[in-house]
């Protein structure tokens, strides 16, 4: 995955402002149902907020960084339980 500029973050960030949660992550974590519901609104939505419910702060770090690496995502902005990821999604031909 090609890195994202600082500008292009920015952008995102700006974006990612108004955007509500579309995926929570509960208790149980990372499941298969879980990564198949994110793969699919990364397909559709590029940019999306995920809530991450119930963790301490390096568990969240833990889970979003496997997140990201899963789902072949960038980590764009982490804000308590929120993390904004994006993934350019497929060209559609």
């Amino acid at each position: 995955m090609n890195a994202i500029s600082k500008r292009d973050k920015t952008l995102l960030r700006q974006k990612g402002h108004r955007l509500k949660p579309v995926v929570m992550i509960g208790q149980n974590g990372l499941t298969e149902s879980v990564l198949r519901e994110l793969d699919l609104s990364l397909d559709h939505h590029e940019l999306m907020k995920v809530k991450i419910a119930g963790a301490e702060r390096a568990d969240r770090d833990a889970l979003i960084a496997r997140m990201c690496e899963q789902m072949s995502a960038e980590l764009i902005q982490r804000i308590g339980n929120i993390a904004l990821i994006y993934r350019k999604a497929p060209d559609k031909a």
